[in-house]
């Protein structure tokens, strides 16, 4: 079982009143033991950076030690043989296969060659590019990626950041001109500690920490006959990137001699027909450490961003404050405005009914004597009907169905698909059971999560749709099951041509995409039509407490602040402002911080609880004006109301591209807004549907209270 830090709970922990929260370790995960002398098996996966979207994979670069093929010791795995990947690994990038450095229990290598790769100019030139957009590689021990070490400013807290680099650049200090120079040395420090139990008691250990540092080290450096460098410590230059004009050199020229000035040349002066020579090392160190625990060993991955916690307090304080004046002004409209509107609707219905009762018993004659008291009652009745206004004018209307109806309830349930996803991850992972060591589970129990959810966009859709006194359920089951993931592959597929064409690893293999059209076309959509006849034909659609009339009220001009667009807007913008702050930090580990994690889901959870009361309270609000400005068509509106902020999200990434974010190439600023673009739709679906289901049961409620003669 995994502990992961008490603060990425904090959120909930106010809730739950609860000071900690162990998370559970996915299966399949549980604790690895190594004897002394055995194997430990090290993975290789991909390089990727914080300033551009493509990544690639570790053995598709040019400039690494190719697999040999070679039989490991470990489970019978060939060096470079590809490892299962999960659905969601495979969705994020990952492409793990098995290396040919070998790592024993407690045997420390001070140093040992790998291999000697060559590199033409071709090699160089995109080795500099990746240098220069500051590329990372991830390695993976017992699961665990290995982390560049790192101490606080205070010197008081160590942390890891997951990966580590392929390089460095070093402008000429007499030139100005960029130097680039490649790792090809790495020192691997495996920290462990006894098992606990039974195991412990056999000799077997564990492991608690994969630490790497990378060192340049040029080929002029003095090597033993092994290829080792005879001295790791003091290392006078590193392996530049330069191939010299009209010669084969093994790394750039040394100093002195006029050297120079050879290796300050332009890169332009570079000999295209020329190789670099790269000699690659490693070295391994085992740490007995006894002061972590198994269960806290992903802890130092965390420990640098624990001081954001104050700052996620805050956003749960001023989402808080946001929430609550609206409920109180939600409470305002229910506990007086509505009703000592309908208590005044029925004493109007009331009069009314007394002037009939009156003009039906009065005797022949009497209008013609001019009756004193009879005409005080006709007059009381016409002013008290002159007195109903808003609202209460549209009981014929306001149930009326919507145009494209046949559109809104494909929407709904796909948001309420959507809900049920977004409900169950936050959940999963606020309890810990989606974790960074269940490497993929984020997003295939996302998936799967999905495509369960389809039977109650079916149901929901189907209710909706016939309300709307929709006759053809099965079509509408079939818009519901291609509408929206149907725009949604679309988008993917069109994107993923373009990362095709660079060799990224970021594309997903046309075998997953085969794999996501059946789960789409054979499990999805049945589970629709399930949904849509059990909720069309069992449950019914929902009774409206008025109908509607054969004539259509015409509808009066409506300030500016209540029209579409404007309201939209307006009304979006609150839901933005309670989860602004949380989004920051959901940027930086989607875009910014690729290398950590985001795991503040305690704090998500209780920011998501707080949003959706929001958006509630806005639509019914929203809703409440536009009805009293005698407008019925609120169907449409409520569902626009209630995800107007993802357009405010969407104007926030492009400002956040524009600012913050420093990615460059075509490719890599399509995927950030086409991705940001599928993020929005997901996010308005969602709210959307919490904000029509809202808006529909206070409508309802309001005119079921009155009753029309």
């Amino acid at each position: 079982m995994v502990r992961l830090p008490v603060s990425s709970f904090g959120g909930l922990a106010s809730l739950l009143l609860s000071s900690s929260v162990d998370a559970f370790y996915v299966p399949g995960y549980s604790i690895k033991t190594y004897k002394n002398g055995e194997s430990i098996p090290l993975m290789v996966n991909k390089a990727y950076s914080d300033s551009t979207q493509l990544q690639y994979a570790y053995y598709d670069l040019p400039f690494v030690c190719p697999p040999s093929d070679h039989p490991k010791s470990v489970g019978g795995l060939l060096s470079g043989k590809n490892v299962p990947l999960n659905l969601g690994e495979i969705l994020r990038g990952d492409r793990i296969r098995t290396s040919d450095i070998e790592l024993v229990m407690n045997k420390e290598m001070g140093c040992k060659a790998l291999c000697t790769q060559e590199l033409n100019a071709n090699d160089v030139r995109r080795t500099k590019e990746m240098i220069h957009d500051i590329y990372v590689t991830e390695w993976i021990v017992d699961n665990l990626p290995g982390a560049t070490s790192f101490v606080s400013a205070d010197k008081t807290r160590k942390y890891y950041a997951s990966g580590f680099k392929l390089g460095y650049s070093e402008p000429s200090p007499s030139t100005g001109q960029t130097h680039y120079y490649l790792n090809n040395h790495h020192t691997i420090v495996i920290r462990y500690r006894k098992a606990p139990g039974k195991a412990g008691d056999r000799g077997e250990n564990i492991v608690l920490g994969f630490e790497v540092y990378p060192k340049s080290i040029g080929s002029d450096s003095r090597r033993d006959a092994d290829g080792c460098p005879v001295d790791l410590q003091h290392v006078e230059r590193g392996l530049e990137l330069y191939i010299g004009p009209n010669r084969t050199t093994e790394a750039a020229p040394r100093y002195g001699d006029g050297a120079l000035r050879q290796t300050e040349r332009r890169s332009d002066d570079e000999n295209e027909s020329g190789t670099l020579t790269v000699p690659y090392t490693y070295s391994v160190y085992f740490v007995e450490d006894n002061n972590i625990e198994w269960s806290h060993r992903w802890d130092l991955y965390f420990v640098n961003q624990e001081d954001g916690a104050r700052i996620h307090w805050l956003a749960i304080v001023n989402s808080l404050i946001i929430c609550g004046m609206l409920t109180a002004i939600v409470m305002i409209i229910f506990a007086r405005t509505v009703n000592s509107d309908i208590k005044g609707y029925k004493d109007t219905l009331e009069s009314k009914s007394r002037g009939k009762r009156v003009l039906k018993e009065s005797p022949a004659g009497l209008l013609d004597q001019g009756g004193d008291g009879l005409d005080a009652d006709l007059s009381d009745t016409e002013e008290a009907l002159e007195d109903v206004t808003g609202w209460k004018l549209l009981h014929t209307d306001v149930f009326r169905a919507p145009k494209h109806g046949y559109l809104l309830a494909p929407l709904v349930g796909s948001g309420m698909q959507l809900l049920f996803m977004a409900m169950g991850l936050v959940l999963l992972s606020a309890l810990g059971f989606l974790n960074p060591s269940f490497r993929g589970g984020f997003i295939s129990v996302g998936v799967g999560l999905f495509i369960f959810g389809s039977v109650f966009s079916g149901y929901f859709s189907a209710r909706v749709f016939k309300s709307f006194d929709g006759k053809d359920y099965r079509k509408n089951a079939m818009v519901t099951a291609l509408l929206f993931p149907g725009l949604m592959f679309g988008l993917v597929f069109m994107i993923n041509l373009f990362v095709w064409a660079q060799a990224s690893s970021t594309a997903i293999p046309f075998g997953s995409l085969v794999l996501i059209v059946v789960l789409w076309l054979c499990f999805q959509v049945p589970l629709v039509y399930a949904g849509a006849y059990y909720g069309f034909v069992k449950a019914g659609g929902w009774q409206h407490p008025t109908k509607a009339t054969a004539i259509p009220r015409q509808l009066p001009n409506h300030a500016w602040y209540s029209k579409s667009v404007q309201a939209v807007l307006l009304a979006g913008l609150i839901p933005f402002a309670v989860i602004f702050i949380e989004l920051l930090f959901v940027f930086q580990s989607l875009w910014q911080n690729k290398s950590g994690f985001y795991y503040m889901f305690g704090f998500l959870a209780v920011v998501s609880m707080i949003l959706v009361v929001t958006i509630a309270e806005v639509t019914v609000v929203t809703i409440y004006i536009q009805l009293c400005s005698e407008n019925y068509h609120w169907w449409w509106q409520s569902f626009f109301v209630g995800g107007g902020s993802a357009v405010w999200i969407f104007a926030y990434s492009v400002w956040y591209y524009m600012f913050k974010l420093h990615i460059t190439g075509f490719v890599s600023s399509l995927l950030f807004f086409v991705y940001t673009f599928i993020a929005c739709c997901v996010y308005g679906l969602l709210t959307g549907t919490i904000g029509f289901l809202s808006a529909y049961a206070f409508v309802r409620r309001i005119y079921s209270a009155i009753k029309v003669d």
